[in-house]
């Protein structure tokens, strides 16, 4: 299956599966995996999921601020960072991640494997730290999946068509996991975050703001283009409206609530 997309232009997807239900992404950002505690506590919630989709691919960030800890001590060395280098630096919070996700779900008696971004085929342009995703190439990730293992991916990056390590910006995580749900026919992207889902004001200057249930990818683009701190990236909804991929955003505390984005209100 082949994810490909020319730079800085709408997606486009060749061969890409059908959304018949096979398998789930699960993408977790840094507020989810603050401690070395809450990776078991993400295993756990991982492997209740896995009971009952056992195809699962796992998305995770850097731990908590790690991305912005890497990027000042960048700056006390550099007062201007070359952009290549600043990616090799911070490419490795998001590697710190999968791995410590996959030893808390091996311990737990799963079967998981880690993968960077480049061992996952995310292929980018070559614009550093701020790259695009072109391709997408998941054969390893489709044949663990095939050998009944979780997989682990790193969020956040990929290996440029030059061969470079490359980041995708701010929130790039949420792209990368819709970028493989779609490259893998994925049912769905699920994104667990630190608030229950997606509100119609900011709940937390509104806290009488009614959360969502539903929404079309459309209305959930507009609100993130107005908002100042976005719930989901605006290059992952359009993605995922492009190619028909459902979306949910619920809290990694809490199973209730959440807010699925889909192509129509009447979707089920």
């Amino acid at each position: 299956m082949v994810f490909r997309a020319p730079a800085r232009a709408r997606f486009t997807l060749i061969n890409e599966g059908t959304y018949n239900g096979g398998m789930l992404v699960l993408k977790f950002g840094g507020a989810s995996v603050r401690t070395p505690e809450s990776f078991s506590k993400i295993a756990a919630l991982i492997e209740e999921r896995y009971q009952q989709d056992n195809r699962l691919v796992v998305v995770v960030s850097a731990m908590g601020n790690m991305t912005d800890q890497l990027v000042r001590l960048a700056t006390q060395i550099h007062p201007d960072p070359p952009k290549r280098e600043l990616d090799m630096l911070i490419s490795v919070g998001e590697r710190v991640s999968i791995a410590l996700l996959a030893m808390a779900l091996q311990k737990r008696g799963l079967q998981a494997v880690s993968f960077t971004g480049s061992q996952s085929g995310i292929v980018t342009s070559c614009d550093h730290f701020d790259a695009r995703i072109t391709s997408v190439h998941p054969y390893r990730i489709e044949s663990a999946l095939n050998e009944g293992k979780i997989a682990i991916v790193a969020g956040f990056q990929g290996v440029s068509e030059v061969k470079e390590i490359t980041t995708l910006g701010r929130g790039g995580s949420d792209t990368t996991a819709v970028a493989l749900g779609a490259a893998l026919g994925a049912k769905a992207v699920e994104f667990f975050k630190d608030v229950d889902g997606i509100y119609e004001m900011d709940p937390d200057a509104f806290p009488l703001a009614r959360r969502l249930e539903q929404m079309t990818h459309g209305e959930a683009l507009q609100m993130v283009l107005k908002s100042k701190h976005p719930v989901l990236h605006p290059r992952c909804l359009e993605l995922a409206e492009q190619k028909g991929l459902p979306l949910r955003v619920l809290s990694f505390e809490s199973k209730e609530g959440g807010t699925w984005v889909r192509s129509s209100r009447s979707d089920e």
